[in-house]
């Protein structure tokens, strides 16, 4: 996956930039508040339909502005097949959104999303390891979402069925309406559970490799997944039953995949609440990175790789060790940082772009 060309109208600083990415490596560089960091959020804007700073509504579109515009032309390389070249745009005012795809409107924003994979370390990142379960379980169903065509439906089987038997719970619903809700979330959830499971044992030995290369001091040994019931027990249909009366008192499905999570394992560290800022920010680096291999393995091209102030997030021998690692793949690769980072100092062949008063201006 080869950006080869990148649009921002009305985004945060810029009212209107153009910029045309190499492959490789591509450094951003400019002030703090210069809005490199704005480029990085387009692009995740693209592929995951949110900012990793927040909603849309929340500051992303340029003041005294409707909407925001993003449009991204790039090529696919799929091996020895010919190279495709495609395009996306989007549209989104905060509230509404409009989007296209090689020449096409696009109904949902998922299908927008899904044709343009990006992977993102930024300074929120370590959230994927010290922070709540939600950005875990996205993790393992963006990764599901773009290697396994069907999981989309099934993970939006699952979550109609879990807002029906929610709304059901809230008006105090007969319990032959619940049986039917019951079934539906059971048939959706178990399956759903075992691509998560697969997937993380996937991500597992490739996260272990990364880890001892980049930060052997971590110690990484497992991943593992809690399922949001106790599936080595019973069945979900029969964990939903058995909840059915505690969940009427709360008004909310209390089991089930959407309480899903999973967690890292040490050999040293007792767990991510012993973990370092530092530390977190590794392992989360090494588990985004495993991830961006495996959709290379499985899709046959990789994913953009998108690092947002790589300096200030890594000390210069951890920058060095992941650099090496990505330099040495054909990943597209963005970095952002207020000055050249002292391990690129003496690379060749990159890309420059300086960042300021809104304008993007490519480096000679």
């Amino acid at each position: 996956m080869l950006i080869r060309r990148l649009s921002l109208h009305h985004l945060r600083r810029f009212a209107a930039v153009d910029l045309s990415p190499q492959p490789g490596l591509n450094l951003l560089t400019g002030d703090n508040g210069a809005g490199k960091t704005s480029v990085l959020e387009a692009l995740h804007l693209m592929a995951y339909g949110r900012s990793f700073r927040g909603r849309v509504r929340d500051g992303l579109v340029q003041q005294d502005r409707e909407a925001l515009e993003v449009f991204v032309e790039w090529d696919e390389l799929r091996g020895d097949l010919p190279v495709q070249r495609r395009k996306a745009g989007l549209r989104h005012s905060g509230q509404d959104w409009k989007g296209r795809l090689d020449g096409e409107d696009v109904a949902q924003i998922g299908n927008l999303c899904a044709a343009l994979a990006v992977v993102t370390f930024e300074p929120g990142s370590h959230a994927l390891v010290s922070g709540g379960g939600e950005p875990r379980r996205r993790f393992l169903d963006w990764g599901l979402f773009h290697v396994e065509p069907d999981f989309l439906s099934l993970w939006r089987r699952y979550s109609r069925a879990l807002k029906q038997r929610n709304a059901l719970l809230k008006q105090g619903g007969p319990s032959r309406m619940l049986d039917t809700w019951d079934h539906e979330l059971s048939e959706a959830g178990e399956p759903l559970t075992s691509r998560r499971q697969h997937y993380l044992e996937r991500l597992q030995d490739r996260a272990v490799a990364l880890a001892s290369e980049l930060a052997p001091q971590l110690g990484i040994t497992r991943l593992d997944l809690s399922p949001g019931w106790r599936r080595h027990e019973l069945p979900l249909a029969d964990a939903l039953l058995l909840a059915r009366e505690r969940d009427r008192q709360a008004g909310y499905t209390s089991v089930g995949p959407h309480r899903a999570d999973w967690s890292v394992g040490f050999t040293t560290i007792p767990g991510r609440d012993a973990l370092s800022r530092g530390q977190a920010k590794l392992t989360a680096l090494a588990c985004l990175l495993a991830q961006a291999e495996d959709y290379a393995q499985q899709r046959g091209h990789w994913p953009v790789i998108a690092l947002d102030d790589l300096a200030s997030e890594l000390d210069r021998t951890h920058q060095a060790r992941v650099l090496n690692r990505l330099l040495s793949g054909p990943a597209q690769i963005f970095i952002t940082a207020t000055e050249t980072p002292t391990a690129l100092q003496e690379r060749e062949n990159i890309t420059r772009f300086h960042v300021e008063h809104g304008q993007i201006m490519a480096v000679p």
